[in-house]
Order: structure tokens, then sequence, then C-alpha cells
């Protein structure tokens, strides 16, 4: 029989091994995405646009009014973080200072994602106050999208749904949860208890009107904005009405997690864990834990409006950037629930931080354009960027190798 001594280092060896391995993998991805990163710098020099995507096999970049603006610029704040290149701050400020003229846009919801991932994260690691006038700036943009009536943000101007019938008048998407940080980010450096006001309002009733009793999501919610009645639930991006379209569910799973940080209410950390759960639990989720791209497609009792060729796909795409942003929300998370769920949550995430830093997911040195990872989905529907890579699928990835890395796990 072994001592208690001798178990004892036993495990503390098990320990150091797993400690080191961990190391190894966040510092191999880290250095990885550096050097890749920085050749897609190089390919860069001379536009005033910003990296999004590949389209017809060529780097695509966006102007800085493009939702996914924000997201290169935070991409090179996370990886200077890592003082691997000192060089990349200079990248980092001017990505970041290109989009200021965002700070008074008002045209959608999305300011969190442009402002925020750039100038917050610029603002967490410099203190620039420039920076901060910026962020409170923006969130004062996006306050005019408010609905005092209606208790939400207005996403999107009017549109209509995938049935050509259906008129949306006041839609709001799951994805706008994400954007709340912005509000609670100037109500802490104002004073000013109206932004805080909003997103928990905002919150609260994202909470009861996209939250299904299984905690899925509907992406879509049109709203009264005289009486904030819903007028319709459906989707825009996912596969069907009543589908949960898997880059909602993570943001729901992400965006209400961090509200629970801010606030403290127990009904957005109960809201937080249900998602998470579905999306861990379901059984459509593959075993290297990157979804498909909507949990529902193909399944019985889920009929799609737009124009769905099913023959298009020999596989079901997944979308890397919906596993992303969960890991990284699955790191935080943990840090605020009991010791069983904690542990589930840090493996899930931990599984599948390591399927994205795989070959099955990571790309090659000077490939795929330049980006990170491969294999996420914009939008099926669309038709528009399926199997390719997107800049927010790496933002989030480096945020979750990032969180990783200062986890328990």
């Amino acid at each position: 029989m072994k001592s208690k001594t001798t178990i004892y280092l036993i495990l503390l060896l098990a320990m150091v091994s797993c400690d080191s391995k961990k190391e190894k993998f966040v510092a191999d991805n880290f250095e990885f995405a550096a050097k890749q990163t920085n050749l897609m710098l190089d390919t860069t020099k001379g536009s005033v646009k910003i990296p999004r995507t590949i389209v017809g096999g060529k780097l695509y970049s966006s102007g800085i009014y493009d939702w996914t603006s924000g997201f290169f610029p935070g991409t090179l704040w996370y990886l200077y973080e890592q003082g691997l290149d000192k060089e990349l701050l200079a990248d980092a400020e001017e990505f970041t200072m290109r989009l200021e003229p965002i700070k008074k846009f008002t045209g959608n919801h999305d300011l969190g994602f442009m402002l925020y991932c750039s100038f917050g994260n610029g603002y967490r690691l410099t203190g620039n106050e420039e920076y901060k006038d910026i962020l409170i700036e923006g969130a004062k943009s996006l306050s005019t999208r408010y609905i005092p009536d209606a208790g939400i943000i207005r996403s999107w101007n009017y549109r209509k749904n995938w049935n050509g019938k259906t008129e949306w008048w006041c839609p709001v998407i799951i994805d706008n949860m994400m954007n709340l940080e912005l509000l609670f980010f100037a109500s802490k450096h104002t004073g000013d208890s109206s932004f805080y006001d909003i997103a928990v309002t905002h919150a609260r009733n994202t909470m009861k009107n996209h939250i299904r009793e299984d905690y899925s999501s509907y992406h879509v919610v049109d709203y009264d904005t005289k009486t904030g009645a819903v007028l319709d639930r459906a989707t825009c991006q996912g596969f069907s009405d009543n589908s949960t379209w898997a880059r909602g569910q993570a943001w729901g799973i992400y965006g209400f997690t961090m509200t629970y940080r801010e606030t403290k209410c127990e009904e957005f950390l109960k809201v937080a864990q249900g998602m998470a759960d579905f999306y861990i639990n379901n059984q459509s989720l593959p075993e290297d834990k990157i979804p498909y791209w909507d949990f529902n497609v193909n399944q019985e009792g889920y009929v799609p409006f737009w124009k769905y060729d099913k023959s298009r796909f020999t596989e079901i795409p997944r979308d890397a950037s919906a596993a992303a942003v969960t890991a990284s929300a699955l790191f935080e998370l943990a840090t605020y629930v009991n010791e069983e769920d904690a542990k589930r949550y840090l493996e899930f995430a931990e599984s599948t931080l390591l399927s994205l830093g795989s070959d099955s997911y990571r790309a090659k040195l000077g490939a795929n354009s330049c980006f990170i990872l491969e294999h996420s989905v914009g939008s099926i529907p669309h038709g528009v960027e399926i199997d390719v890579p997107l800049c927010y699928a790496d933002y989030y990835f480096v945020e979750a190798l990032h969180r990783y890395s200062q986890s328990k796990k």
C-alpha cells in the first residue's frame, strides 16, 4: 500500500503535469496567433479597412461602420498583452483609433462590439483617458436606441421576416446582450445610473421574451414600441423561427454572464447557467464540442422560411465562432458558481479550446488569409460567410486563451 506521502507526491506531479500541458498549449497558441496576425498586418499595410473574413478565396476587409470592426483591434490588444511582440502596441493603437468616429454612430445597436472590444481593451491595458471618453460618448449614442415604453434597445431598424410578410418594426436580437457591457462601463465611469438602468431593463426583457422554458433562445423578437408587447419571435440567421441558432445561444451565455458580473443579480446568473447547460447537454452537439451552425438543422418540426437547399451541404457546417464565444463565456461563468458546476464548465471550455487549437480548426501559418481559426459561419440563410474564417472567431479564441491561462483548471 502506498504511503500518504507517496500518494501526495503522485497527485502533485499529476497537477504539475496538467499545469505544464496547459501552459504549453496556451503559449503555443498565442505564439502562433501573434505570428499569423503579424503576417496579416503585412498584407494590410496601406489599407484603411479592417480584416473581416475571406470572400472568393481572398482576404475581405470592411469599413469602420461594419459591426465587426472592433474585433481585429481587440485581437491585437490581447496579443500585445501577452508580451510576445511589443510592436503590436502601435498596431493596436492605430487600428483602434480608426474607429473613433463610431462614438457618434446611432444606426444600430452594435457599438458595444465596435467600441468595447477595441477601445475597451485599450483602456484596460493603457488607462488612456481619450479611450475612456470615446467609450462614454459611444454609450450615449447607443442609449439613443433605447425605447423607454418597450424597455429595450432597438437592434435594427425596420425590416421584414424571412416569410416576406411579417414586418419587424422594432426588432431586438439576442446579440444585443453583448453590447450592454459598454453601458455598464459608462455608468461606472460617469456615475450616471441611466446607463445601468437601460442595460438592466433590456436584459430583463430579453430574459423574459427571448429565452424559452428549456433555456434555448430565439434570435429575433419584435416589439410594439408603445406597449412593449411582443409582435413576433423569429430568426434571421438561424435555421427556423423556432430553432436555436448556435451563435445566438453563445451570445446569450456570454451576455447574461457579463450582466451578472456587473449587477450581481441572481436572475441573470440563473439564465446564464440555463443557457450554458442547454448548449453543453444538447444531443446534437458533436463530440469535439464545436457546434453545427444551428442546433436544429434538418430536424423534424423545424421548417425554414428562407430558401434552404439541403443538397448543398453533404455535412452540416460547423461554427467555430460560436464555440469560441461559448468557451470564453464559460471560463468566466465558472468563477460565479458552485464547485461542481465550475468543474463542468471549465472542463467543457477546456475541451472546446483544445479542439479549436487543433489541426482541425487552427489554420496553418500563412494560410487562411492569415486568420487564426477556420470553419466558422456568418449567415447561411443569407448565403454568406459559410465555412470561412471570421474576425470575431479569432477575437473570442484569443480572449478564451487569456481567460484559460488565468483559470484554476
